[in-house]
């Protein structure tokens, strides 16, 4: 096992094969992904020029990985999920090069920007033939019962990059592999939220219930206006007044061609340039105007204004 890496920043640890000689770094490797992962094999026809670096950073209960490193078979085995205390979800996609996978007698040929689902509870292998780039998202086996309806499955379960909400997904996983600290770019449980819903929407499409989606959508849109002006307007309070489970209201906006948090940006900044417009309006200051529409402060509001409309609220009451 790898000796246990500093602390580079807060809750994100680090494993690079840099720290080891040359001859070890591909057993230093097997190492760090066992530690930072679970009980792995893996082999590497570069073994006497391998190099890798695996960063991780802990996202409320999930763990964001990105790996970079040279070309590899990785192995989740039956015997190391007998060694293994726990069998976690992981959602894993490739920036920039393809890769496959193996898991239940099925293959899945993945292009950059796909996304598979694998349970690690399953023996499965994943083979990079280019080499890794990639995020490797750990997901504990409750988490994703929250967001999937049936994610047990025997083979590794696909959302393509060029199909449907896996556009979204997709993306979101190339930025992640490139970037993974940009998960900390917004609230914990907000990414988590936003995660799971891309999942539901990209891995379990409505289909038989779309009529009832849309009927609910609308609800949901009235509820929420109602509550602009809470800046901790979360998902799971308006699921509570919609008498609906947090599943089905991210399924509700995924059906209409939106996601929970994009909907109540857009009603925030809708209802914003409607008071911005508003004369007998005109004494109140662009904070509060951000305030009355559920904006934490005022350079919050500023930023989300401009980025939606192309100008600051100042600027754009200005026009008007």
């Amino acid at each position: 096992m790898p000796p246990a890496p500093p602390a580079i920043a807060e809750h994100r640890r680090l494993w690079s094969t840099e720290a080891v000689e040359c001859n070890e770094r591909l057993d230093y490797w097997v190492g760090a992904i066992c530690e930072a992962f679970l009980e792995m094999d893996c082999c590497s026809r570069e073994a006497e020029a391998f190099g890798g670096q695996l960063a991780s950073r802990d996202i409320e209960e999930l763990s964001v990985n990105q790996v970079i490193a040279s070309t590899q078979d990785v192995y989740r085995t039956p015997a190391g999920i007998a060694r293994s205390r726990r069998s976690h979800f992981y959602l894993i996609g490739q920036a920039d090069r393809p890769w496959h996978v193996r898991q239940g007698g099925q293959v899945a040929h993945l292009r950059p920007g796909d996304a598979a689902l694998v349970d690690a509870a399953v023996p499965y292998e994943l083979h990079f033939p280019q080499g890794v780039h990639c995020v490797s998202v750990q997901l504990p086996r409750a988490w994703v019962a929250q967001w999937l309806s049936g994610p047990e499955a025997h083979g590794p379960r696909v959302a393509w990059h060029d199909q449907g909400w896996g556009r979204s997904l997709g993306a979101l996983l190339v930025q992640l592999a490139r970037d993974p600290d940009t998960a900390a770019a917004m609230p914990a449980p907000m990414f988590a939220q936003h995660l799971g819903a891309l999942m539901g929407a990209a891995f379990e499409p409505p289909r038989a219930e779309e009529g009832a989606c849309v009927s609910l959508h609308g609800r949901l849109l009235t509820l929420m206006r109602a509550q602009l002006d809470q800046p901790g307007l979360r998902a799971e309070v308006l699921a509570h007044g919609a008498g609906v489970s947090l599943r089905t209201l991210h399924r509700a906006f995924a059906a209409a061609g939106g996601t929970f948090a994009g909907t109540l940006r857009s009603l925030r900044i809708e209802r914003a340039q409607a008071l911005l417009t508003q004369p007998r309006l005109a004494h109140l200051g662009i904070g509060e105007i951000g305030r009355r529409c559920g904006f934490a402060d005022a350079s919050h509001f500023v930023r989300e204004f401009q980025r939606s409309v192309g100008a600051t609220p100042a600027a754009w009451r200005r026009r008007r």
